[in-house]
């Protein structure tokens, strides 16, 4: 039976693009970018692995780094303490930026077309003038000077823009109709917000917050001008220290280590991977609690 009703859609489907070839080419030229795609994915990923596993060893997870080692440890605890203080301090921003936009300001308003006209040009910017705007301000003005606080703000106003709009986008795709239930009912803006419309947007926001993890992981320029590229584990948020991304820039730019950093490329993909796989199983549970509330 199911047989039978694919071979009528096919049979469908090729006199649509027999009177249509236009289709037919869309069609085919969709298909194809999806498999360049695929093919350049899977090409990068199996280049920096096939290149990397090879080089990985112990000594490349030792705690203190030095010339003969050149362990990566420090740089993986400094990637997540920056990764960890960065969302902590664009998240809330950019939420609540969002909801004041979607729920609180009136429809139409030209403060919200200006909020939303800055935004999507500050996206645009690249990250070196991010890099060299928080050097200005956080280390110059400020005297944080090379700090992990410097450049986990400098990454913050970075993706300050996507968590926003990513989350705007999530609270305007949650129907209408679901605040309405909630005020007739008699909850007030406030614990519509918080009960009803942000657990229906959850999956968005969380997107939003994976593709901002993913720009903060793996940023370099910034860092470089914020964070500074000292070797060793910051032992607060004034010291200094780098990133798994910048030590995998300095390796390549010194000529010495290509292939430690080829395994420190690996272990970037992998954190970034595990990253993503914990942000999406929160997003899943809180959904699936939204969605029991």
């Amino acid at each position: 039976m199911e047989t039978a009703i694919n071979r009528l859609t096919l049979r469908n489907k090729l006199r649509t693009y027999k009177k249509h070839p236009v289709s037919l080419i869309m069609f085919l030229l969709t298909v194809l970018a999806a498999l360049v795609t695929v093919l350049v994915f899977v090409a990068l990923i199996g280049y920096i692995l096939i290149k990397g596993i090879p080089h990985l060893s112990p000594r490349l997870f030792e705690w203190e780094y030095n010339t003969e080692n050149v362990s990566m440890m420090p740089a993986i605890i400094n990637t997540l303490t920056v990764t960890g203080l960065s969302l902590l301090i664009a998240v809330p921003f950019g939420v609540f930026s969002a909801i004041y936009l979607v729920d609180y300001a009136k429809r139409g308003n030209q403060l919200v077309s200006l909020i939303r006209l800055t935004t999507e040009t500050l996206a645009g910017i690249p990250s070196i003038v991010y890099g060299l705007f928080g050097y200005l301000m956080f280390n110059v003005t400020l005297r944080m000077g090379y700090s992990l606080l410097s450049g986990a703000l400098t990454l913050a106003i970075m993706v300050l823009p996507t968590i926003m709009r990513t989350t705007e986008e999530a609270l305007l795709a949650v129907p209408d109709s679901y605040r309405e239930g909630s005020f007739g009912l008699g909850a007030g803006r406030l614990r519509t917000v918080f009960r009803i419309v942000l657990p229906s947007a959850m999956p968005g926001i969380m997107s939003g917050i994976i593709l901002a993890i993913g720009r903060i992981v793996g940023e370099t320029a910034a860092l470089i001008y914020t964070a500074g590229t000292v070797t060793g584990v910051a032992t607060d948020l004034f010291t200094s220290g780098c990133t798994l991304s910048v030590h995998l820039y300095v390796l390549l730019s010194e000529g010495f280590y290509t292939n430690e950093a080829y395994a420190t490329a690996v272990i970037l993909l992998i954190l970034v991977v595990m990253i993503n796989a914990l942000s999406t199983l929160v997003t899943q549970k809180a959904a699936s609690k939204g969605g029991t509330t």
